[in-house]
């Protein structure tokens, strides 16, 4: 993997291929392994670059005390600054979806495509006002659990209690993706693992209202409804969005049905291109 160097850490990242660039960002407690499928499919046409997220993979524990959403995308902007990256597709997955929606949020006309698999506007998926997240904080008690379980417990706790609560098998719908991701999760250290979560649940998603980045929102039918309804959101805020349900899929939908996501994802910049060039001319 090559190597980006930043003042507190080292992002590491891979590319593949060339052509237009297609980046993927990965979800939460994952790393860019994760779209290997999507590397595997698209490489040939495009090129095609995954990145290890602070705390993730490759990239591991980096210096700052405390992780966010604008932090992620603030390394999403490096890397495609060190990339000379212009136009990129952006394609990101539950965590990598708020990153690619960040990013989107600054840069309205830096993209030239978004893809959001399991995408997702907060968590919990249910917009909380900021000021009320400290006094509901779950991290007190996901300090206890990464203390008496470690990151690998803690994971297949807030899995058991999801399942529980939504009926829903709702990381994966096959038990060797589910098992795959629990080991991602058992090799993050539990001080990035808290550091992760609190990344995600002090996030305040922008509104997206009228951004022109033609987007693609892909859930899976065993998605939680309440992020469906958040994904719903996304596609009806942008002015040019599309949002698609997979069938035998959840979370995890680019790797419960790699095929059928693969055949989406091209569809939709297929369309975009000719949009593109109709535009042109």
């Amino acid at each position: 993997m090559a190597a980006l160097e930043l003042d507190d850490g080292t992002i590491h990242y891979e590319t593949t291929g060339d052509g237009q660039p297609l980046v993927f960002v990965h979800g939460g407690w994952m790393d860019g392994t994760a779209w290997q499928p999507q590397v595997e499919h698209f490489a040939d046409e495009y090129r095609t670059i995954t990145l290890d997220v602070r705390g993730h993979g490759n990239t591991g524990a980096t210096d700052a005390e405390q992780y966010s959403i604008e932090l992620f995308t603030d390394d999403l902007e490096a890397l495609l600054s060190r990339l000379d990256l212009e136009r990129p597709i952006l394609c990101g997955l539950s965590l990598g979806s708020m990153v690619v929606q960040e990013f989107l949020d600054r840069h309205p006309d830096s993209a030239s495509a978004a893809i959001l698999g399991g995408a997702v506007r907060s968590m919990p998926p249910i917009e909380v006002p900021t000021a009320m997240k400290s006094l509901w904080s779950p991290l007190p008690a996901l300090t206890t659990s990464l203390s008496m379980t470690g990151s690998a417990g803690t994971f297949q706790s807030m899995l058991t209690s999801i399942q529980a609560t939504t009926g829903q098998r709702w990381l994966s719908v096959d038990p060797e993706i589910r098992a795959e991701a629990i080991d991602s999760a058992s090799d993050i250290p539990s001080a990035e693992y808290r550091k992760i979560f609190e990344a995600l649940y002090q996030y305040d998603p922008p509104a997206l209202t009228g951004l022109e980045t033609p987007t693609l929102v892909v859930h899976g039918e065993q998605e939680v409804p309440l992020v469906k309804r958040q994904g719903a959101q996304i596609a009806t805020a942008v002015a040019d969005g599309t949002r698609l349900e997979l069938s035998d899929s959840g979370h995890l939908v680019n790797l419960d049905r790699p095929r059928a996501f693969n055949r989406v994802t091209a569809d939709f910049l297929e369309s975009v291109t000719a949009a593109s060039l109709y535009s042109n001319n």
